[in-house]
């Protein structure tokens, strides 16, 4: 009898706003963020073997299973640890990908939480954030799993929390490249920076966002649409834009006025991501 799969969250994240600040001398852009941790997305699943292998075994569109950073994740935390285990992983995509929402770096910050888990490496968050930062900038601040203000490259997280919202979030059937965007000429780079104190959603913006919606028309119609039901903005370098609501039913009733392509779905911000609450009744049961 095949024993049922154990599937761990692997949320989503919402840039509420998105200020490039400048570049260090690397060359790499500076920016503030502040990240939202929501209640909706993906799920992994993982069988520890005894053999070292890692096994992806299901199948991304477009994405060989070495270059998916789930892999990449399992054998960076094998090879620091120098674990002689492996293991067999099951992926329930539910996010779009390339969407700005984070999918593949917060799959990557589960596999590296729930592997230390299972494989009993026992390292440290810390530990674990300094190996998801050579997977991606975002990947630490899934690993920690607090909704954060984020400065410098990304690397310097202060955890906050925020009034719970409802958020409608919607991939307008579009893919953008983050480094496409950030090689442009026109995209802002001298923002002033702000003091997280001081943050008002209405007095931040996305740098990204008026450069995106003139290179992508289904971004800026999609924006236009959602603008009309609540505060609406594009997630980090998009395609994805989200709405903010204070009730759920209202959320959902845009939801029913967006065009069919559109892949739509409705979240809860939370301040601490479901991972983590997760781990804590894995750890307590």
């Amino acid at each position: 009898m095949t024993t049922p799969k154990v599937w761990w969250p692997s949320p989503a994240k919402l840039n509420l706003f998105l200020h490039i600040t400048g570049r260090n001398d690397a060359g790499y852009h500076l920016l503030q963020s502040l990240f939202q941790i929501v209640d909706y997305g993906d799920e992994i699943a993982f069988e520890v073997t005894e053999s070292a292998d890692i096994k992806l075994l299901s199948k991304l569109h477009g994405v060989p299973p070495e270059t998916n950073l789930i892999v990449k994740a399992a054998k960076a935390l094998q090879e620091h640890t120098d674990c002689a285990k492996g293991c067999d992983i099951w992926l329930n995509k539910s996010l779009p990908m390339g969407g700005g929402i984070g999918g593949g770096s917060s799959n990557a910050a589960t596999t590296l939480v729930a592997l230390n888990h299972l494989w009993k490496t026992n390292l440290s968050l810390d530990e674990l954030a300094k190996i998801g930062l050579d997977l991606g900038a975002d990947v630490p601040i899934f690993v920690r799993g607090k909704t954060a203000f984020a400065e410098g490259v990304g690397e310097i997280i202060t955890p906050v929390n925020l009034p719970s919202k409802t958020y409608l979030i919607v991939f307008p059937n579009c893919h953008i490249s983050t480094a496409e965007v950030f090689s442009h000429p026109e995209l802002p780079r001298n923002t002033a920076k702000i003091d997280w104190n001081d943050y008002r959603f209405e007095k931040t913006r996305n740098d990204c966002q008026k450069l995106v919606c003139e290179c992508y028309p289904k971004v800026a119609y999609l924006l236009r649409q959602l603008l009309e039901y609540a505060p609406s903005r594009m997630t980090g370098t998009g395609a994805c834009l989200f709405a903010v609501f204070e009730e759920p039913l209202a959320a959902e009733q845009a939801l029913k006025s967006l065009p069919a392509e559109c892949h739509g779905f409705i979240a809860r911000g939370v301040n601490q991501s479901p991972l983590h609450d997760f781990l804590a009744n894995k750890t307590t049961t």
